[in-house]
């Protein structure tokens, strides 16, 4: 059985984020052999006047292949018992749930996510949408507003083509040439990517930058990058993409 599960609104400007908290849920599931965990994306949500958010108005989602079917109704205590207690002071935490499965309308789910990445949303639109998909969503305190963020994230997860992958490569290899081989054989990293092109090839080579991250796109982890200009053909031609260009995934 496979699940989403995603969270969101469980901090404050002090405390640790909600990817912090979402990589300690996904550990307890593995730690307990109730299901093992897939890599966690953050899901860029709209920023509004309207919308409150700590810093950026982000979901962290992700999957867990469940090893019984028995064990869900654990998994789901466990995820609603974590965020009443873990959450921070003035937050208002939000739990989704899907049992892929079951899901009763996956364009729907996804349908609902690119809604939010523009759009302000309500609550009662995501109780509603959850109830008609048959998807698990609760709150675990103060508003509760969180639970919007958390079926939005949950959508885009989905989709397979949205979200940064939650951590840097190659962290002391800043400004150092590898090439995409070495890249695939040493990372999770699935493919190397011209932005909005195609794949490179095993032998080109590519100068890491000040922040290394992978992306979601077409249901791979994808490591983006860009030519560098003037670059002769025994050099590096292509460089990962910079801290702000990372920002519009």
């Amino acid at each position: 059985m496979r699940i989403l599960i995603c969270i969101d609104d469980t901090d404050n400007l002090e405390s640790k984020g909600t990817g912090a908290h979402a990589l300690n849920i996904s550990t307890e599931i593995l730690n307990n052999n109730w299901g093992t965990p897939k890599f966690i994306s953050r899901h860029q949500l709209y920023v509004h006047s309207d919308i409150p958010y700590t810093s950026h108005n982000s979901a962290m989602c992700f999957e867990v292949e469940v090893l019984q079917e028995e064990v869900l109704e654990n998994i789901v205590e466990y995820c609603k018992t974590y965020l009443k207690e873990e959450s921070a002071v003035g937050s208002d935490p939000g739990l989704c749930i899907v049992v892929l499965d079951s899901l009763k309308d996956k364009e729907e789910l996804i349908g609902f996510g690119k809604k939010a990445k523009g759009t302000v949303l309500t609550k009662k639109e995501a109780y509603e949408t959850a109830e008609r998909l048959g998807v698990h969503l609760s709150e675990h305190g103060g508003t509760g507003g969180g639970v919007i963020g958390a079926l939005a994230g949950a959508g885009l997860r989905l989709s397979g083509s949205d979200g940064r992958i939650k951590g840097k490569y190659f962290i002391k290899l800043r400004n150092e040439v590898v090439t995409v081989e070495e890249i695939l054989c040493w990372t999770d990293i699935q493919e190397v990517r011209e932005e909005n092109g195609s794949a490179l090839g095993e032998d080109e080579k590519i100068l890491l930058g000040e922040k290394v991250k992978g992306v979601l796109l077409d249901g791979k982890i994808v490591l983006p990058v860009e030519r560098i200009e003037g670059a002769s053909d025994s050099q590096a031609k292509w460089q990962t993409l910079s801290k702000q260009k990372i920002k519009k995934y």
